[in-house]
Parts: C-alpha cells; sequence; structure tokens
C-alpha cells in the first residue's frame, strides 16, 4: 500500500485517476491535512517537521510500505523524517526535478504559493549536483492564481497558470512547482517541456511501495506542436 500525505483535498481524485491508468491494483490511502501547508506557509516549513513526522508515522502503522508527500513546500521536510519511519518517503516532485535538469540548464519555476518557490529550487539544483549538470533556476509566483484556488474556482486557476507558461521566455524546460497546477500543462502554448509531478511522482511512489528501485527518471513532456 501507498500512504500519500496532501495538504489539499483536490489531490485525491487526481492520483486516483493516474493510479487507476498507470498502477491498477496499486492501493493508495490518502492521508489529508491543510493546515500543515498553512502552518509551513505562515511559519517555515520546518515548523511542521513533528506533525509531518507523525503523519508519516501514522500511515505506516496503517500498513503504508512507502509514503508519497505531494505537497511541494514540506516536501523536503518529509524527505528527512523517512529515517524515522522505517519505510520510503518521496516527494512528489524529485522525478520531475531530475527531469528539468536533463532538459537544460535554463529553468524556469512557476507556482502559485511564494513558499514554494525556495524548496523547488533548492531540489532542482540537487538535482543537478546530482547529475553533473549546470543549472541555472528563476522563479516566478503566478500572479492571481492562489486566491482562485482557494475559492475553488479551478479554470480561472488554470488559465492563470497557462498565461504564465505561455509568457515565459529564455528558459529551456518550465517547471510547474505544484501538483494542481499539473492540467495547466496540456493547455500550454509554449516551444519548450513543460513539466508537471504527479505523474511521475506517482510512479516513483508505485515502485518504492512494489518493493522495486527509485527512479529519479522523469516525466513526459508536452510542447505545442
Amino acid at each position: 500500500m501507498l500512504a500519500l500525505l496532501h495538504t489539499s483535498p483536490v489531490h485525491v481524485p487526481v492520483f486516483d485517476a493516474l493510479r487507476d491508468a498507470a498502477h491498477p491494483g496499486l492501493e493508495l490511502r490518502h492521508h489529508v491535512d491543510a493546515g500543515l501547508l498553512e502552518r509551513a506557509r505562515r511559519d517555515g516549513p520546518e515548523a511542521v517537521a513533528e506533525p509531518v513526522a507523525a503523519a508519516l508515522t501514522r500511515a505506516v502503522a496503517e500498513g503504508a510500505r512507502a509514503v508519497l508527500c505531494t505537497c511541494s513546500t514540506i516536501g523536503g521536510v518529509a524527505e528527512a523524517a523517512a529515517a524515522g519511519v522505517g519505510v520510503p518517503v518521496l516527494r512528489v516532485d524529485r522525478p520531475m526535478a531530475a527531469a528539468a535538469v536533463a532538459a537544460g540548464p535554463r529553468v524556469l519555476v512557476l507556482a502559485a504559493l511564494e513558499s514554494t518557490l525556495a524548496p523547488t529550487a533548492a531540489l532542482i539544483e540537487e538535482e543537478a549536483r546530482r547529475a553533473d549538470r549546470p543549472v541555472e533556476v528563476r522563479t516566478r509566483v503566478v500572479d492571481g492564481a492562489w486566491p482562485r484556488f482557494e475559492a475553488g474556482d479551478s479554470e480561472g486557476y488554470l488559465r492563470r497558470v497557462t498565461e504564465a507558461a505561455d509568457s515565459v521566455t529564455g528558459a529551456d524546460v518550465i517547471v510547474l512547482a505544484q501538483a494542481s497546477m499539473a492540467p495547466a500543462r496540456e493547455a500550454t502554448r509554449v516551444r519548450v517541456p513543460v513539466l508537471a509531478s504527479p505523474e511521475p511522482g506517482l510512479a516513483a511512489g508505485a515502485a518504492a511501495a512494489r518493493g522495486g528501485r527509485l527512479s529519479h527518471s522523469g516525466p513526459a513532456v508536452h510542447t505545442a506542436e
């Protein structure tokens, strides 16, 4: 069984659909705690280290063979707690970061939340060191996107993300930092790869839960024709 730690309930049907399409038979158990993101935004990601560790411990007690954290803001905190829980703990955006490094040195990170930018940029730089590749990471908050997400306006939220991606210049690859941004990837018209985290992240989590080797291979990319 693979446990998923979410900070929004909107991710539950997304990952269920990906499981049904690519990993039939994989049991998922969802743990949703919006308060983790709220506190991390207010006080910094390290402020949620204890409740994140408690959530991971609870997931393992319920039978999880691996845990996938789908929140980019607290993903590093979740990974750091892995040693204390006894099963693999993965952050959903690590395979995406590895794919971004492989795509080219000029990486542009788009996020709806300011708190997501630093952890995502640091992860990409970490993967660049791992691959011994040069990288230049730029970051940008998508203006007006998060209030729409909070209001439940998914269409408006994704439209803002799509418009921001289509306005990007001077980049070899665009990274959509938050899992909730993934549907915008299909609507973009920009002529560079646009990467999202849910699909490759779930693949890595599935491999870990089934006892396979963890992979840093990246996601399929979408480019305009």
